[in-house]
């Protein structure tokens, strides 16, 4: 695994000043993949991407926003080692855990067949269709930080 060293020294653009019709479009994505879901199962799967992504800015606000929906801190420390930590998670949401994965590292080895049918043996086409959309914002929202130098524990969403 690699670690990200590089520090932000300089500032970098405000994406929702500087492109806001982008910006509210992902509100919309993101507020419509969310439809529907489970809040704790949204989290753990932000969680996780952010995880993945090394997005300590998501991380930081996902972690927050579910410890104020009530998740239990077990839970929050286990999401990262969630495959041995299994008994702290329902099968719905390992299985939630694994497509994010994949997903989030699909350029690694795809999306392979099982990881696919054990979400679809556990969601139905539409449930199915807001987990990867929660997936695909999330992604898109770590990115969005990262490259514009986002710093954890600064949630913007509370100004």
């Amino acid at each position: 695994m690699t670690t990200n060293t590089t520090h932000i020294t300089t500032a970098r653009l405000d994406f929702a000043k500087s492109a806001p019709k982008v910006f509210r479009a992902l509100i919309g994505f993101d507020a419509a993949a969310r439809e529907g879901l489970d809040p704790a199962l949204v989290e753990l799967i932000q969680i996780r991407a952010s995880h993945l992504n090394h997005c300590a800015y998501c991380l930081h606000m996902h972690t927050s926003d579910a410890r104020k929906a009530g998740e239990s801190e077990d839970r929050l420390h286990m999401v990262a080692v969630w495959r041995e930590a299994r008994h702290f998670f329902t099968e719905r949401e390992q299985a939630a855990l694994a497509l994010t994965e994949a997903v989030t590292l699909v350029a690694d080895a795809g999306v392979p067949d099982e990881v696919y049918a054990r979400a679809a043996a556990h969601f139905d086409e539409q449930e199915l269709a807001h987990v990867l959309a929660l997936i695909l914002t999330i992604n898109t929202w770590n990115r969005v930080a990262l490259s514009t130098g986002k710093v954890a524990g600064t949630d913007e969403r509370r100004r």
